[in-house]
């Protein structure tokens, strides 16, 4: 469905050294598979997830979805892929209702196909009640229901969430996590960014673990716990880091 090969961005600040953020990544990621990103704050997880989903061009290296690389056909491709951001924002002064019809109007989708749409996620993401609200008067977990409503409405087969539940409560996180598990079983692939130790071993058929723009390891939790003697994913990962000097140098 998605392959990366070593993909490579470097970043250059005005009156400041080069910052390499992600080095030589390369991995798949298959059909019904749910794919985890998992490090600290600046390990460059979401430069990675942005170049996948062709919002940022690589320095070097390329990715492919279902065959086609994505610089030779990045319109097409993106048809294929439902991108989510911690940065993505929501016209608050539009009904969440209005903002999926206006999404959906632009994927290109009929107006009977956005209702039924917006229906059926509404049910499945439990926001039937924020629908007719405006999206400045939503709270933090109703506007990333709603964001994600958006990033799947045109059902893209591929789905790229930069750490959805990102500061948001127990109730809404349930929600949005039984929602990956629901987009598994209906056959996505999804591709998630996360610190959060307990999710990505929950959740994920596989994972990366990434430090300081490198990728120290890949492989299903139990692969990993086998590579390293560890028998959770965060002792897997500070391992990881104690064999490389505990700094990533």
């Amino acid at each position: 469905m998605l392959r990366a090969e070593e993909l490579r961005k470097v970043f250059y600040p005005a009156r400041s050294k080069p910052v390499e953020a992600v080095r030589c990544a390369s991995f798949e990621v298959k059909a019904g598979e749910v794919f985890g990103l998992l490090g600290p704050n600046g390990a460059g997880k979401t430069t990675l997830l942005r170049m996948l989903g062709t919002i940022i061009t690589p320095t070097s290296g390329h990715c492919w979805v279902n065959g086609v690389r994505t610089d030779q056909a990045p319109d097409s491709i993106r048809r294929e892929i439902g991108f989510l951001s911690g940065n993505t924002k929501l016209y608050g002064r539009l009904t969440a209702t209005e903002v999926l019809r206006y999404f959906g109007r632009l994927y290109g989708m009929t107006d009977g196909h956005i209702t039924q749409r917006i229906g059926e996620l509404a049910d499945l993401l439990a926001m039937q009640d924020v629908l007719d609200r405006r999206c400045d008067t939503l709270s933090t977990g109703q506007t990333q229901k709603v964001s994600i409503a958006r990033v799947i409405l045109h059902n893209p087969k591929i789905l790229i969430l930069d750490e959805p539940t990102l500061g948001l409560d127990i109730l809404t996180s349930r929600a949005i996590l039984e929602f990956i598990v629901h987009a598994k079983q209906g056959g996505h692939s999804i591709i998630f960014s996360t610190h959060y130790m307990t999710e990505a071993q929950t959740l994920c058929d596989r994972l990366v673990l990434m430090h300081q723009g490198d990728l120290m390891a890949e492989g299903s939790p139990e692969e990993l716990y086998r590579q390293t003697g560890a028998d959770s994913i965060q002792d897997v990962f500070l391992r990881l880091l104690d064999q490389r000097g505990g700094n990533g140098s």
